[in-house]
């Protein structure tokens, strides 16, 4: 089948996780890595979605992700956990770490833990909303240590950072609304560039320059030689953020920075440095609570400038593209359909099995 495709969240589930499965990975791993992704999608996160899979299966192939990893904790002081992934599935080992930061907050009220040498840990904020769940803020810095560098610094015309993205998670009253900031620090993350190339659509001329430093609307200057690189955001201040991120990740964690005198392999090497808060050890956390609800309130009141559009804050968006998706099931253009079913075919499944499993056939 070619063309573009809507599939239902429980096949493209299903799908992924045989894939998974046929790359060599156990039973819990498979659901791990397949929920994560096609979470990805369904919060609207095409950029960290199935999509990138056909890396994944690259990276199988070339021995820079091993399946049935866990995170090896190498520092345990009290307040600090360190932990390297071992080239693991990301969406694995850094689930982990993040449950045991969680344990390790409750017992004494705050974590900094650190995660290297992980796979692609994929889309950050369902760790932010792993935390929010349990009660806990929290705050994150990643970045990619492995793979050529995609966004350029203020004033630069050639790139020297990976998208680095920082996240934030805060509870409120509400379980099911907490407040998740994931945001890359580039002006977009790569992915929905290369949803764009997948789709032969342009981009905005702010999102990307080319070889020669010269802003460009066409995707393919980051995937063909000679490579552009993305915009940070914000100009001077995006790219602020972006160097802090790539040194509060890649620097304390140990895994290193995208600097070239690390080894590159162009794989996709994470590194993260979460920091874990049980606001109970700041004052009464229903307090606290109430008076995130109140301040939420409040921005959300402002009379919006389209009346079709009202104010949001960050996991508002993710909400609504998880109600619509799961309704309506999950997008996904002709180009990326037609990478992610050659990835199976490389993992010895049948296209027409592969079709069948996604409630295609």
């Amino acid at each position: 089948m070619s063309g573009d495709v809507t599939v239902r969240a429980a096949e493209l589930t299903a799908l992924i996780s045989e894939m998974v499965r046929l790359g060599g990975s156990h039973e819990d791993e498979c659901r791990i890595v397949s929920e994560h992704l096609v979470g990805a999608n369904l919060s609207g996160h095409d950029s960290h979605g199935v999509g990138i899979f056909q890396a994944y299966v690259n990276n199988l192939q070339r021995g820079l992700l091993v399946p049935n990893i866990s995170a090896r904790r190498y520092l345990d002081e009290g307040v600090f956990l360190q932990y390297d992934g071992q080239k693991g599935y990301g969406q694995s080992v850094a689930a982990e770490v993040t449950e045991h930061a969680i344990t390790r907050a409750r017992a004494i009220g705050i974590c900094v833990a650190t995660l290297k040498n992980s796979h692609h840990i994929g889309r950050v904020g369902t760790y932010a909303e792993m935390i929010a769940a349990a009660g806990f803020i929290s705050i994150h810095f990643t970045n990619v240590t492995d793979h050529h560098t995609m966004v350029a610094p203020f004033r630069g015309a050639e790139s020297r950072f990976g998208t680095n993205p920082i996240t934030m998670a805060m509870p409120t009253t509400n379980p099911e609304e907490p407040i998740i900031l994931d945001m890359a620090t580039s002006v977009v993350a790569m992915g929905k560039v290369r949803v764009a190339n997948d789709s032969g659509k342009t981009v905005p001329e702010e999102w990307l320059i080319d070889s020669e430093g010269q802003p460009t609307s066409d995707p393919a200057v980051m995937f063909n030689d000679p490579l552009g690189a993305l915009q940070p955001f914000a100009e001077h201040k995006g790219y602020a953020l972006c160097l802090m991120a790539e040194l509060m990740s890649g620097a304390l964690s140990g895994g290193g920075t995208i600097q070239p005198g690390n080894e590159r392999l162009d794989g996709i090497i994470n590194t993260m440095t979460m920091i874990v808060m049980d606001p109970h050890r700041l004052g009464d956390a229903n307090l606290i609570a109430q008076e995130v609800d109140a301040m939420v309130d409040y921005t959300k009141s402002a009379r919006p400038a389209d009346p079709a559009k009202p104010v949001l804050v960050p996991g508002d968006p993710e909400r609504a593209a998880r109600k619509e998706r799961g309704a309506n099931g999950i997008f996904i253009p002709e180009g990326t359909w037609v990478l992610l079913l050659e990835a199976g075919e490389k993992l010895g499944l049948d296209r027409s099995k592969a079709l069948e499993i996604a409630g295609l056939a």
